[in-house]
C-alpha cells in the first residue's frame, strides 16, 4: 500500500487532472484551483500559460493541473489547437510550466525522467536560443530539445519554472516564428477567449 500516486514506469508521482471538456467554466476553476492552492503556501500561483491573442484560427483546448491537496498545484498546462503554420492541416500545441522535477514537460516533450538539461540541443551557455516568446511582457528565450520526430519541443524558463512549448507536428513548431505572447491565465482570463474540441494530447496520446 502507497499513500501517494504510483506509476508503473517512474514509481511515485503527482496526479494530473485534466477536464473531460473545455469552455470559461473549466477555465475559471482552474484559475480558483490555483488561487487557493497559493494562498494556503503563501506563494506566487503556478502560471496557466495561454498565447493571447491567440494566433489566427487557433483556440484553447484544454488546461490541466498536476498536483494533490498536500503538494499544492505543482505543475499546469494549456492546450491549444489550429491550422498548421507550414503543412496543410491541423496542429496542437501544449504549454507547460512546472517547477523543477515535475516532470510533466518532460512527458509531453517525448523525453524520460523529470529534467530536460540532457536533453537540449547544445550547451545552453554556449548556444543562441532557437526562439523566443514573451511571458508575461519579458522576453523569454527557448531552446529545442531532443524530441521523437513527430512533435517539437523547446524549454526556457520564465517566472522561476521550467517552461515547455511543445507541438504536434514538429513542423507546427515553426508556430514560434510568430510573436508569440503568452499571457498568465491566473491573472485574468481574456473574455474573447476561444475554445475547440478537447485536445488528445491532454488526454493520454502524447
Amino acid at each position: 500500500m502507497h499513500s501517494e500516486w504510483r506509476c508503473d514506469d517512474d514509481g511515485a508521482v503527482l496526479p494530473l487532472h485534466v477536464a473531460h471538456h473545455i469552455g470559461p467554466e473549466i477555465v475559471e476553476a482552474a484559475r480558483a484551483k490555483l488561487l487557493a492552492a497559493a494562498q494556503r503556501a503563501g506563494i506566487r500561483p503556478t502560471p496557466l500559460w495561454c498565447p493571447w491573442p491567440l494566433p489566427s484560427g487557433w483556440t484553447v483546448t484544454g488546461v490541466g493541473l498536476v498536483g494533490d491537496e498536500r503538494s499544492g498545484v505543482r505543475a499546469t498546462a494549456v492546450a491549444c489547437s489550429g491550422p498548421g503554420p507550414v503543412e496543410r492541416g491541423p496542429a496542437d500545441c501544449v504549454i507547460v510550466a512546472e517547477e523543477p522535477g515535475v516532470g510533466l514537460g518532460n512527458r509531453f516533450a517525448g523525453m524520460p525522467g523529470t529534467d530536460p538539461g540532457p536533453f537540449f540541443e547544445g550547451d545552453l551557455a554556449t548556444t543562441i536560443a532557437h526562439a523566443k516568446v514573451r511571458a508575461a511582457g519579458w522576453p523569454t528565450p527557448l531552446w529545442m530539445t531532443k524530441s521523437p520526430d513527430d512533435r517539437t519541443a523547446y524549454v526556457g524558463e520564465a517566472m522561476g519554472m521550467w517552461l515547455y512549448f511543445v507541438t504536434w507536428p514538429a513542423a507546427a513548431g515553426y508556430l514560434l516564428e510568430e510573436e508569440i505572447d503568452l499571457h498568465d491565465l491566473t491573472e485574468d482570463v481574456p473574455t474573447h477567449l476561444v475554445f475547440g474540441a478537447p485536445s488528445p494530447y491532454l488526454h493520454g496520446k502524447a
